[in-house]
């Protein structure tokens, strides 16, 4: 006769059938790259709150604000309120006077200083290790150009780096890009 051995696990009720907030967001953002997207910069009039361009257009701070509304965070109306509380200390790069719900958090470096103002700006390193799923990653592509990206839990080929959920032109995409460019932003934002 066999006896049979019984082994019990022990999960706490809170933690039962969650996910991580990062892992919601990198979640989110690999499901946005099944969207088709052209890059578009142009600028948009849009609802507020909640306002989006057109589904089927973006460049890459869209698939940080549709990646985060998939956890119910608005970034538009949260860049908004805290830029007209606090517009001094937002980049003054494009002449304006005021805040403009319709762009203001399509900006990156708009989003890098609400980041960095309400989120954990992390260390900027050369190590993979350093950038977990669910960061945020800024880069300066140079002449001006700067970028923005969701780290995701899926790796590169040769399982050393993370990918990269973004829309650097050719629509939303996952590559394998961390250090292809220039960091110049790294950053943790959860509710």
């Amino acid at each position: 006769m066999q006896k049979a051995i019984l082994i019990l696990f022990f999960i706490p009720i809170g933690l039962l059938g969650q996910e991580s907030f990062t892992q919601k967001l990198s979640d989110a953002a690999i499901a946005l790259t099944s969207d088709a997207v052209t890059y578009d910069p142009s600028y948009f009039s849009i609802a507020y709150p909640n306002g989006d361009v057109p589904k089927d257009k973006g460049v890459c701070t869209d698939v940080i604000i549709r990646a985060y509304r998939q956890l119910a965070i608005d970034l538009q109306k949260e860049v908004h309120e805290d830029m007209a509380a606090h517009f001094n200390e937002y980049p003054k790069l494009w002449g304006l006077s005021r805040t403009d719900k319709n762009i203001d958090h399509r900006r990156v470096p708009n989003l890098m200083k609400f980041f960095e103002r309400h989120g954990t700006v992390k260390a900027i390193s050369s190590k993979p290790e350093d950038y977990k799923p669910g960061d945020i990653v800024c880069w300066n592509l140079g002449g001006g150009t700067t970028h923005i990206g969701i780290v995701v839990n899926k790796k590169s080929n040769d399982n050393e780096r993370y990918l990269i959920s973004h829309n650097i032109g050719n629509g939303q995409e996952l590559s394998d890009c961390l250090f292809s460019y220039k960091i110049i932003g790294h950053y943790s934002f959860k509710r």
